[in-house]
């Protein structure tokens, strides 16, 4: 499923038109039934009978034109249809101004909205937003502003047309006003707004509808970003979500994993990074230590291979010689390292990582994370040797903000640009963690997750994360690929075990290890 922005559904929109010869008003009818079916359907599921009334809120442009003929279908199904527009319906043109011709001859109720007064929506089930679509932008206006207030004051579930009113399309960045909807219906593809926090929120349910565009002009127009769930998984990255084996295989053909991780404070994270490459199907999984957390350590996992570094009885990584690492990852199929790390090596994390870097062999995958991203970004990367092999970084907004040297917010303005950027530039595939967790590749393709939930914002989820992703580059899988998968599947762990304890909040990472 695509993702697109504004700019590139405006772009979709005119090669339809233009280039295929699909009028116009054919795209306006499809995505105003497709809207109104919608509208039914979600009536029909909350109860609510044709007995009661629909308010459409229309806008002067295409949005407003949709939400016309949205009017008129249902009116067709028996429902009592009134029709609010926010300036003089005079004023609009082309399409709009046709389907408003149409209406008009069915007696179909219309009203001016007023600003400053109340509108009487009494007996009325639901609104329908077309007031403003993706070709608008900042914040509404007079008297659009008004009557998207009185929208969300009335208590009644919104549904709007293509994108809540007041949203931005590209950012999921919110105006004030903004319509908060139960249900958003987007015409032919997902906007960008609509899978990024805050916008996400405001859209309540979206889905995508198909409204004629054949799916060829976006494979065709250089739209690099798309929703990840199981079908993407397959179609697009060749990978089999349900990790089926082959009978004739061997644990050498799963990978072995190399988990540098954990201190003497945060020895869990290194743990749970372990554990999860296990339970993920790597074939063998090494835990490298400092050496005097070994004796605690050993067994607590039996199917672990413990390997202990000389870390001075440190009890972290400022004693332990990057080169010993290397050497260990030498005949190992990957490296995840970071979890849990704990201080920086003589202060200086960013020194040791680039010693280590150095010493690996360059052909292998490696996966930084926590701590070590923190020296990653302190360091001038940029000057180390390239490497041959995938480089994953996972890193949460805070982490983000440093390696792109802007800050959180700034992140989290525009999650989709913000990882994107820093993947190309650096050559370096991206998973920025977070609600819908963008992966970014090198070569532009970009994937937004569909799984998981609230539960899982808590430490150590990202642990989890790391020794999942760091098995399947184990096992040969591209670095987006092996990202992908991880994040779609850690997603789906995490809703499964929040099912079972039928309680979000209460959410463990080593919740999710049982459901790998």
């Amino acid at each position: 499923m695509y993702i697109v922005t504004a700019a590139e559904m405006r772009r979709l929109d005119a090669e339809a038109i233009g280039t295929l010869g699909i009028p116009s008003v054919v795209l306006m009818e499809n995505a105003g039934k497709a809207l109104a079916d919608t509208v039914a359907s979600y009536a029909a599921r909350h109860g609510i009978d044709t007995s009661k009334r629909i308010v459409i809120l229309a806008g002067k442009g295409n949005n407003g034109g949709d939400g016309l003929v949205a009017a008129r279908h249902l009116n067709e199904l028996g429902w009592q249809i009134e029709v609010w527009y926010a300036e003089s319906p005079d004023r609009m043109v082309g399409d709009a101004a046709l389907q408003r011709t149409i209406i008009c001859r069915l007696g179909i109720a219309e009203r001016i909205f007023s600003e400053g007064s109340e509108p009487d929506w009494s007996g009325a089930c639901c609104i329908v937003d077309a007031l403003l679509g993706t070709g608008t932008g900042g914040a509404p206006r007079e008297p659009y502003a008004a009557l998207i207030r009185a929208a969300n004051a009335s208590g009644l579930p919104i549904v709007a047309a293509d994108i809540p009113s007041g949203l931005d399309a590209d950012t999921g960045q919110v105006y004030d006003p903004c319509i908060r909807a139960a249900a958003t219906v987007s015409f032919a593809f997902l906007k960008r707004g609509l899978v990024q926090f805050p916008g996400a929120g405001y859209a309540g349910e979206s889905q995508a509808v198909p409204i004629g565009i054949p799916a060829v002009l976006a494979q065709q127009g250089d739209i690099n970003v798309r929703y990840l769930n199981e079908d993407m998984l397959r179609q697009c990255l060749g990978v089999d979500p349900h990790l089926s084996r082959q009978e004739d295989t061997h644990k050498g053909t799963y990978g072995h994993v190399l988990i540098a991780a954990g201190s003497r404070a945060m020895s869990g994270a290194g743990l749970l990074s372990a554990t999860a490459a296990l339970r993920a199907g790597a074939g063998l999984v090494t835990w490298a230590v400092p050496g005097s957390l070994a004796g605690p350590l050993t067994g607590v996992r039996p199917e672990l291979m413990l390997m202990p570094l000389d870390d001075s009885d440190s009890g972290d990584w400022s004693h332990v010689e990057p080169e010993a690492l290397a050497s260990l990852a030498a005949d190992r199929n990957a490296l995840v390292i970071g979890p849990g790390l704990g201080a920086a090596p003589g202060g200086d994390g960013a020194s040791w990582l680039e010693r280590l870097w150095r010493e690996l062999p360059e052909e292998l995958p490696v996966l930084l994370d926590a701590d070590a991203l923190n020296w990653f970004a302190a360091g001038d990367s940029v000057t180390w040797p390239e490497r041959s092999g995938p480089i994953v970084i996972t890193p949460h907004p805070g982490e983000m903000g440093r390696l792109a040297g802007t800050g959180t917010s700034q992140v989290q303005q525009d999650r989709i640009k913000s990882a994107g950027d820093y993947a190309r530039q650096h050559g370096i595939t991206v998973v920025l963690k977070g609600a819908r967790t963008v992966i970014a590749c090198p070569d532009g393709r970009i994937y937004i997750n569909s799984t998981g939930n609230p539960g899982m914002a808590t430490g150590g989820m990202g642990d989890v994360l790391s020794g999942m992703i760091g098995t399947y580059l184990a096992a040969g899988k591209d670095a987006a690929s092996a990202a992908a998968l991880g994040v779609y599947l850690h997603g789906v762990a995490g809703d499964r075990a929040a099912a079972r304890r039928r309680s979000a909040a209460s959410l463990l990472p080593s919740d999710l290890l049982e459901e790998l």
